[in-house]
């Protein structure tokens, strides 16, 4: 065999393998170099396909994508940067980003988001900034929403439909530097206070700090949520409005009453103790004293009936 026509059909079907294995087409009306992956504005409506799966940087923001398919986005092992911003994405569920745990930046800020699943994120231990600001209908997170995430430095809330956070979301995020929590209708109740105590000791960079502020209650509405864990406090631990007062006063006539009730409980069984003391004394007197009593008696009895038959009557 000489050495034009052996290497030839052999060199085709290595790369014709490695083109399978390594994903080297590239979806329709976007840029493909460098493990790079650019589909930014392309009118796309769903995941598109054929993405190399070398990919490293993946651009699908400016689409109209409804959801990213984990089966798909699974196939991107090496992916370290991601982008979704502006598009229709509703919904995170539980495992969408399973296969791409090498993930550093995720941006799915500018969507329809209304709920991410509790442990969406569980499996990027290597995110390092997460942006999922300007959703609106993102009212809650679920207190497992970050597990995992430990790698996590740099976290974007701004102008969603955020009201209130569960400071323990945030307890195993030991890196976190940056925080932005701006444009959110907070809610400063008493359910609120850890997490402000949460932002006054963990010495967060608040960059928006001025313009992160409470909507409720009415005499901390505009104050910046970083400063409210001091009048939260005094309000949900010192301080007792008309509801506690009347709280207060109806544990202290429960109090009154049950004392009372057990009071007279204590003195009727008192009573009926000594009652039934002094019977059982008076019992043990009749058995002592009642049988010689009632001997002499009869002794006496005896001698008068025979005095009265042995001798005669004095006339």
């Amino acid at each position: 065999m000489s050495p034009a026509s052996g290497p030839g059909p052999r060199w085709l079907l290595f790369s014709f393998g490695m083109g399978l294995v390594s994903g080297s087409k590239c979806p329709p009306n976007c840029q493909c170099q460098a493990q790079e992956v650019i589909c930014t504005g392309t009118q796309l409506t769903e995941y598109p396909p054929d993405i190399p799966l070398n990919t490293r940087r993946l651009f699908l923001n400016n689409n109209s994508i409804t959801y990213l398919p984990a089966m798909n986005l699974g196939l991107l092992s090496d992916l370290v940067y991601l982008d979704c911003r502006d598009n229709l994405i509703s919904e995170v569920m539980d495992y969408t980003f399973i296969g791409v745990f090498r993930l550093i930046y995720l941006d799915l800020s500018s969507n329809n988001l209304s709920r991410i699943s509790p442990y969406s994120f569980s499996t990027l231990s290597s995110l390092v900034q997460l942006n999922i600001a300007n959703n609106p209908h993102l009212r809650a997170l679920n207190k497992y929403t970050f597990a995992n995430t430990s790698s996590l430095r740099h976290l974007d809330l701004r102008n969603t439909g955020l009201q209130t956070l569960d400071h323990s979301a945030f307890q195993h995020l030991l890196t976190l530097q940056t925080l932005y929590l701006s444009g959110n209708p907070w809610k400063c109740n008493c359910s609120f206070l850890d997490f402000t105590i949460y932002l006054i000791v963990s010495h967060l960079k608040h960059p928006d700090d001025q313009n992160a502020t409470c909507v409720e209650p009415t005499e901390l509405a505009g104050w910046p949520i970083t400063q409210v864990g001091n009048p939260l406090r005094y309000m949900c631990i010192t301080h007792l409005d008309q509801q506690d007062y009347i709280f207060l006063l109806l544990i202290g006539f429960c109090i009154f009453s049950a004392g009372t009730v057990a009071a007279w409980l204590t003195g009727v069984c008192a009573v009926v103790y000594q009652n039934a003391r002094r019977k059982s004394s008076e019992a043990e007197d009749e058995d002592e004293h009642g049988q010689p009593v009632e001997v002499s008696r009869r002794i006496f009895q005896r001698r008068s009936d025979s005095g009265q038959d042995g001798f005669p009557q004095l006339i």
